[in-house]
């Protein structure tokens, strides 16, 4: 899309198809500086950096996927196998169709973490100096989650210190990261005796004061309150990113960033903070015990974030779940995940949109429970009242069965008339594996057919697709090492996404066949084998 650049004071004008939008060079800039920090020892990528920040160069160097490819592994280490990306080789440049690979990978893995990309294609992102609002929409959530994705309990178990005197440990989970983010920063502006406090990244920053204060609360000894001295907002902005600078925090913002109350590079700047020295006290083991932090069990966390992910990346309006159960309490977050899969499956009349007590929380749960029997889930022994409760079992009991329906509604808009149960992608992914038969596997008879562990049933699968999308040289052949295990696995999700499939699996749900999981990653590979 062709689109007209004008600058009007601190935003850049954007005039396009859609009407106009803005964007802010700030933020561009900070974001190039982020790339640069935070890619500047990774390979592949000499072709590209450093970006100049000062210019929109950003913009223009993702256009072959590589430099999105690269930070998303670094917000989400391990999502993509750098063996199924094109590189770049010496003197000779990607063609067209590998850079739409590169950008189809890109998209899928970005969704399997649950970003939104709704209207994000390969094009866009490829011509991305035409297209600014789109790249830097992708990129600022891409950044945000990989500053937040650490801010929550089982990363920091001594965020419980924030806990109110008459708080519990849920009133603590419920809480999304950047509202942990400003309860810590109070926390630190308490214990230093300062009666101001922060509501917002905004403009309860912007003189710097705060700043200043947290800084110093959390080094006395590196940070001093020498910047509340300074009458010039701009040199004691400047101050603060030297105390910040003499901690090793990594933030690419400048002192105007914070003058201007910009609330994203605020949240930058602050999230890069905590990670560096987040200065609260290490839990003791008995601490942890006696808070409950060590109690998740690995197998339902997996699926928790499975399908967390899942309902991120639908894209709903207004919605972003940070913890399943918690999120799950009011009912909300279910109804309108189940009226985003089967629209019109909830009146809206009977919800309570604002639940203010128990009551009325129990009653949306309740509903969404009804709205489910009536898609004919299998729900016996559900309440309102688990759900509100946090009950992880019958939590993922319900939204596994909202995530199959999805999937199964997919496949039933591409198939025609194929039959699509768990007999009938059974049968077509045995068909096309037959077909191609380079790796020895053989049929399966169910989802947890043990011999599904080494992945050789879905290379062959895949390649079943596109013929030269697998390189079977970089596939470990009857091996049963744990390591090569996951490697192949990654290896399979990594060009299952190259495809365009979208996949919220793990390499270990592969390697240890959980079938729920496996279910959803060959329906998504059929849906893509439907579609060529």
């Amino acid at each position: 899309m062709a689109s007209d650049l004008t600058h009007d004071r601190d935003l850049v004008q954007v005039k396009g198809h859609t009407g106009t939008h803005s964007y802010s060079p700030e933020e561009t800039a900070a974001f190039s500086e982020h790339f640069n920090i935070y890619l500047s020892n990774v390979p592949d990528l000499a072709h590209l950096l450093p970006i100049k920040s000062e210019t929109n160069e950003m913009l223009s160097k993702v256009h072959d996927g590589l430099l999105l490819a690269k930070f998303i592994n670094v917000a989400v280490p391990d999502t993509i196998d750098a063996r199924a990306l094109n590189k770049v080789k010496p003197g000779k440049d990607l063609s067209l169709f590998q850079i739409n690979e590169n950008q189809t990978l890109v998209i899928a893995s970005a969704k399997g973490i649950g970003i939104k990309t709704t209207n994000i294609g390969p094009g866009e992102l490829t011509d991305g100096a035409s297209n600014p609002i789109i790249v830097l929409g992708l990129v600022w959530q891409l950044v945000k989650l990989h500053l937040l994705t650490s801010i929550n309990l089982k990363a920091h178990p001594e965020l419980v210190r924030l806990l109110g005197p008459q708080e519990e440990l849920a009133d603590l989970l419920k809480l999304p990261p950047e509202q942990l983010l400003l309860r810590w920063f109070n926390y630190h502006l308490a214990n230093a005796g300062s009666q101001r406090r922060v509501a917002n990244l905004s403009s309860d920053v912007k003189d710097g004061e705060c700043y200043t204060i947290l800084l110093n609360q959390i080094s006395p000894n590196v940070c001093s309150r020498a910047a509340l001295q300074e009458n010039d907002l701009t040199k004691r902005a400047a101050m603060v990113l030297q105390n910040a600078a003499a901690l090793e925090v990594k933030a690419g913002i400048k002192p105007a960033d914070i003058v201007s109350g910009n609330p994203r590079l605020n949240l930058l700047f602050t999230a890069a903070i905590f990670n560096q020295c987040p200065g609260l006290d290490t839990l003791t083991e008995e601490e942890i015990a006696k808070v409950g932090l060590d109690e998740d069990d690995v197998g339902d966390s997996r699926e928790e974030r499975a399908f967390r992910m899942w309902i991120n990346s639908l894209g709903i309006e207004d919605l972003y779940v940070n913890n399943l159960y918690e999120d799950s309490a009011d009912g909300l977050v279910l109804l309108k995940t189940l009226d985003t899969i089967s629209p019109g499956c909830v009146n809206w009349k009977q919800v309570e949109m604002k639940p203010g007590n128990k009551f009325k929380k129990v009653s949306n749960c309740n509903y969404a429970v009804d709205v489910g029997k009536a898609l004919k889930f299998s729900l016996v022994g559900v309440g309102g009242v688990d759900i509100n409760s946090g009950n992880k079992k019958l939590i993922l009991a319900m939204v596994w069965q909202m995530m199959r329906l999805h999937t199964l509604s997919v496949l039933k808009t591409l198939g025609g008339d194929k039959k699509i149960d768990d007999d009938g992608i059974i049968a077509w992914s045995n068909e096309r594996v037959l077909m191609v038969n380079k790796c020895g596997s053989k049929p399966i008879t169910s989802f947890k057919d043990p011999s599904l562990h080494n992945s050789a049933y879905f290379m062959d699968l895949l390649a079943s697709v596109n013929d030269k999308i697998i390189d079977y040289d970089l596939i470990h052949h009857g091996s049963e090492k744990p390591e090569e295990l996951l490697l192949n696995a990654r290896y399979a999700i990594s060009v299952a996404r190259k495809l365009g499939a979208v996949i919220f699996l793990l390499p270990e749900d592969i390697v240890e066949v959980k079938p729920k999981m496996i279910m959803t990653f060959v329906a998504s590979i059929m849906a893509i084998g439907v579609k060529h």
